[in-house]
């Protein structure tokens, strides 16, 4: 349904027959007419493959709800224990996404890999559930909490009203998509000062941490591993809670096409990343605990708020700042990674074609990047999204554990695949065991939720025999599709990748 030949809008007087072709002519009429490749650019260097890892990974709960390890953990140091071994998990994961993003050298993350690895139906209910649902919800969430910190310090006496929130929240996600759709430099440059911002307010718990333990403020370090023992339940809970805190580390995977020299800058970003990340958050949780204890942690609203409020006095009014700069940071990288998902998904013919298409100045995935918006906003004012997250949760875990699985099928049915970075097996063996592992506890511990997240996932199933596998739909519905196409890139200035057209 969604992919025939390339649809040009050459025989409407706005555009040429180069333009619609994905080439554009100079403007310099007193030039001989030279041609510029409208294709997106590699533009994502080391510095800024790890500012869209790191930005994105580092949201708003270390520094407000850091407390679902410890609630399940019963100890402050069990809790710090699990935040250590789930970064070292993460890593494992990160190092198996190395591996495939050198292997297969397109963008689009899980669902290149899962379509490379097991087919059409699995990668397309992917970017089915993806597009409809879990990120319009995800980014609706992320930026409440901008929305939100963002006016604390102008509410600090009183509530804040939910309508202005929604609101701030809507003008940020509009600033986010306006300049991820003007420009792939820009966003890229916003995303390191954003990850620069978040890494600072990560130092300043740290720094008056470590001044702390200096001074000998250790006493909530004293059996350490004292306290409720862990349930049977509760460890399996805390390293859910740890793996969702470190998610993010698979962005970079997403625009693997724009990235500079991808066999070595991929595995060194990530891997630098994750040092930093799974440092930082052991590091954080351990200043807090010099100030904090357990039972204070757990009941307070925003713990690097009562943290700086105790140590900093005033400059405990910062922190909201740079809480909202850091939800900003993950909603940014978050749609400028997932837009190329879309962009990719269309390429192969599991959107409609005029996600696929890039602006004939601008050079960016523009249809694939603004689709988001009016989904976000839907979510936004309507929907209940954190159900939503709830019900999706464990799509994020299986999807992530069919691609890594993938890896290793790859490895058998395709074993002289150029590798140039390569992974000991009982790596994505034991990861992709920990993320089905992670979709059981789900079914086990939220049945319901779980059950009716899984529902939906399934409706991708008759939607892509509706709409990918079915051709024979009647002629007034392909030339509406068409004339919309046509319509759509008018109107955006966009036409299809040359490299596209290539292939």
């Amino acid at each position: 349904m969604f992919r025939k030949a390339a649809v040009t809008a050459a025989s409407n007087g706005n555009y040429s027959q180069g333009q619609a072709n994905g080439r554009l002519p100079s403007l310099d009429s007193g030039q001989p007419a030279q041609e510029e490749k409208v294709v997106l650019k590699q533009k994502v260097t080391l510095l800024r493959g790890i500012s869209i890892i790191i930005g994105t990974i580092i949201g708003a709960g270390i520094f407000i709800s850091p407390k679902g390890i410890l609630q399940n953990t019963g100890s402050v140091g069990m809790s710090l224990c699990v935040w250590a071994a789930c970064g070292v998990l993460s890593l494992f994961g990160a190092l198996c996404y190395a591996e495939l993003g050198t292997c297969i050298k397109k963008s689009g993350g899980h669902y290149t890999y899962i379509l490379e690895a097991f087919g059409p139906l699995p990668a397309f209910v992917r970017v089915w559930v993806e597009l409809l649902i879990i990120r319009p919800a995800a980014t609706a969430v992320i930026s409440l909490a901008f929305g939100r910190y963002i006016l604390e310090p102008f509410f600090m006496q009183c509530e804040i009203p939910e309508l202005a929130i929604k609101l701030i929240t809507a003008v940020g996600i509009t600033v986010v998509m306006v300049l991820n759709s003007t420009s792939v430099s820009w966003s890229a440059r916003i995303q390191i000062f954003l990850t620069f911002c978040k890494l600072v307010a990560i130092l300043i718990i740290i720094v008056p941490g470590v001044i702390q333990l200096i001074k000998g403020e250790t006493q909530h370090f004293k059996n350490a591993f004292a306290g409720n023992d862990a349930s049977v339940m509760g460890l399996p809970l805390a390293f859910y809670s740890g793996m969702y805190a470190y998610s993010g580390w698979f962005y970079l995977n997403f625009v693997t096409e724009e990235v500079e020299n991808p066999e070595k800058n991929i595995p060194l970003a990530i891997c630098i990343s994750m040092i930093i990340v799974t440092v930082g958050y052991v590091l954080t949780n351990v200043a807090y605990f010099t100030t904090i204890s357990a039972g204070e942690l757990l009941l307070s609203k925003a713990v690097a708020v009562t943290f700086a409020e105790r140590l900093m006095g005033n400059f405990s009014l910062a922190v909201p700042v740079f809480v909202a700069l850091s939800c900003f940071g993950s909603m940014n990288g978050g749609i400028f990674a997932v837009s190329r998902m879309f962009f990719v998904a269309s390429r192969e013919g599991h959107l409609p074609e005029i996600l696929s298409m890039i602006h004939v100045r601008k050079h960016t995935p523009l249809p694939a990047v603004i689709v988001l918006h009016p989904l976000t906003m839907i979510m936004l004012f309507n929907g209940d999204l954190y159900s939503l997250l709830n019900f999706l949760s464990f799509a994020r875990w299986l999807f992530i554990g069919l691609a890594v699985a993938g890896l290793i099928y790859l490895r058998y049915k395709h074993p002289d695949m150029p590798r140039p970075f390569k992974v000991p097996l009982f790596i994505p063996a034991l990861f992709s065991f920990t993320c089905l592992f992670m979709v059981a506890l789900s079914l086990y511990s939220d049945p319901v939720n779980t059950g009716i997240g899984f529902a939906i996932t399934l409706t991708g199933v008759p939607a892509y025999y509706l709409f990918i596998v079915w051709d024979k739909k009647p002629k007034w519905f392909r030339r509406l599709l068409d004339r919309v196409t046509i319509t759509l890139q008018i109107i955006l200035e966009v036409v299809p990748s040359e490299e596209d057209q290539k292939s």
